[in-house]
């Protein structure tokens, strides 16, 4: 099958061609007739399976048959977690419709808005947007979702697990009902079922691979090592053995700095790329990574997505993830359109439990080495493969906004509360000039105040013990001044 037997138009295959593509990929050829017959999908689709093109491209060709975007209306909706993937889809986009005359834009956080805002006021046939910076612009007016014909999900178990169902749920709510809805997914786990269920009308089902499966065209390799030497032994490897661009994977920020340091410590040249890093800094390094001026990128698993390198020969699990289908995502950076990919892990006494957890969702044992000039101190636990079927772990469900009778019953509480009698004597005003504690309650008797308590034989007290202060004693100061002014 070649490009030209899905129908699509002749500008779109002009820049296939251009770009040297002239077959669809699996995932390709069983999405693209889908689209273009207008049905709503959904695609479970591996990293690097081509699944990019797969809804770009018959978007492309249904929005060339509609009024073109303008006054900051959006046609089309493209969705990702992070802006890294943003931008990898929004340069897709561009080369694609380089022939067409339609208009697009990426919009992301960590950059100024302004920009962003002038780029959407006449308009954009696609926008590729991440959830929060799209509802910001939206607050804003800086773009109309009245008028949408079609939403892309990309990604979308990745943003379930980055938390992005509420922000989904509210872009949703903002478009319309009538429209295409495309959804894209590593897996089609329970959370994205459902995910669908709310979002998706009849959708088709389309699959390349089985969840979790590794590609084929990837050896694994684990190195056995102790955590202190595990640096020494990425240097060494990348020194002895002579790798050009590899992508090391670090589970931490702080973690990805100090290797990047020490990395470039040894004349290595080593960039980092995480969440706390600037977006200039982060297009910078991944810049730099894909043209050879840093040998090795460092990176979060969050600062990975959408990292797009075709030939891209290593990937290092400097730490193994938490998440055993990480593993999966991690390594599909590379093994690319059947180009060969290596996939090593360093795995101490403490990261066993995670070992056997990825072994068990691969469905095989990954080899084991141990490096001549590393050796850890003690040979790790052999692992013996499960093969019990994995049970999907249920989402956490997000803390509930109180309902009606909730509230009522905390309005009835605090009402019942402040209706209680006090527990202790009401605070009493405190006389002017001298106290008149110590003084005999026989002395003069003051009338108590009204409303003073709700213990009656107690509450004169103390304006009978005032009294003397506030009457008798300056009686005594004046009348001498009378009897002398007198005489």
């Amino acid at each position: 099958m070649n490009f030209e037997s899905l129908g699509l138009d002749a500008r779109i295959l002009k820049a296939l061609q251009e770009k040297g593509y002239t077959s669809p990929s699996p995932i390709q050829q069983q999405a693209i007739p889908v689209v273009l017959s207008g049905q709503d999908l959904m695609a479970a689709a591996q990293t690097g399976t081509g699944k990019t093109a797969g809804f770009t491209l018959p978007m492309l060709q249904n929005l060339l048959g509609g009024q073109g975007a303008r006054n900051n209306q959006v046609r089309a909706l493209v969705l990702t977690p992070t802006r890294e993937l943003a931008q990898q889809v929004a340069d897709n986009v561009s080369l694609y419709s380089k022939h067409l005359p339609l208009k697009s834009a990426v919009v992301y956080g960590g950059v100024k808005i302004n920009p962003q805002m002038q780029k959407l006021r006449g308009g954009a046939d696609v926008l590729v947007a991440t959830p929060g910076r799209l509802l910001d612009l939206y607050q804003q007016n800086a773009l109309k979702l009245d008028r949408l014909e079609i939403l892309v999900l990309d990604e979308a178990d990745r943003m379930l697990d980055m938390g992005f169902i509420h922000d989904l749920k509210k872009i949703v709510a903002l478009i319309p009902k009538k429209r295409q809805t495309l959804l894209f997914s590593a897996t089609f786990s329970d959370p994205i079922k459902e995910l669908a269920e709310r979002f998706v009308t009849d959708p088709e089902e389309v699959s390349v691979s089985p969840a979790n499966t590794k590609a084929a065209t990837i050896s694994h390799q684990v190195f056995e090592v102790d955590k202190p030497n595990k640096t020494k032994l990425l240097i060494h490897l990348v020194k002895q053995e002579g790798w050009r661009q590899v992508l090391v994977f670090s589970k931490t920020k702080h973690g990805a700095n100090r290797i990047a340091r020490m990395l470039n410590a040894k004349d290595i040249s080593a960039a980092a790329i995480h969440g706390d890093k600037s977006q200039n800094a982060r297009t910078k390094a991944l810049a730099d990574f894909k043209s050879g001026a840093v040998q090795v990128l460092v990176a979060t698993d969050i600062a990975a997505r959408g990292i797009d390198i075709s030939q891209l020969p290593y990937v290092v699990n400097f730490d193994l993830p938490k998440v055993p289908e990480d593993y999966v995502h991690r390594i599909g950076r590379t093994g690319r359109a059947g180009e060969t990919g290596h996939a090593v892990s360093f795995v101490t006494e403490e990261d066993i439990r995670e070992l056997f957890a990825i072994e068990r969702v691969i469905g095989e044992l990954i080899e084991r080495h141990v490096d001549a000039a590393f050796p850890p101190a003690a040979r790790l636990q052999a692992s013996k493969l499960d093969t019990r079927p994995i049970k999907p772990k249920k989402p956490k469900k997000p803390k509930q906004p109180k309902t009606d009778q909730v509230q009522a019953a905390d309005a009835q509480t605090k009402e019942i509360a402040s209706n209680k009698p006090a527990s202790r004597k009401p605070a009493a005003r405190k006389p002017q000039g001298q106290g008149a504690k110590g003084r005999s309650p026989q002395s003069g008797a003051g009338k108590p105040r009204q409303g003073s308590g709700n213990k009656p034989a107690q509450t004169p007290k103390k304006p009978a013990e005032q009294a003397p202060s506030t009457t008798r004693a300056p009686r005594k100061r004046v009348r001498p001044n009378r009897n002398d002014s007198a005489s």
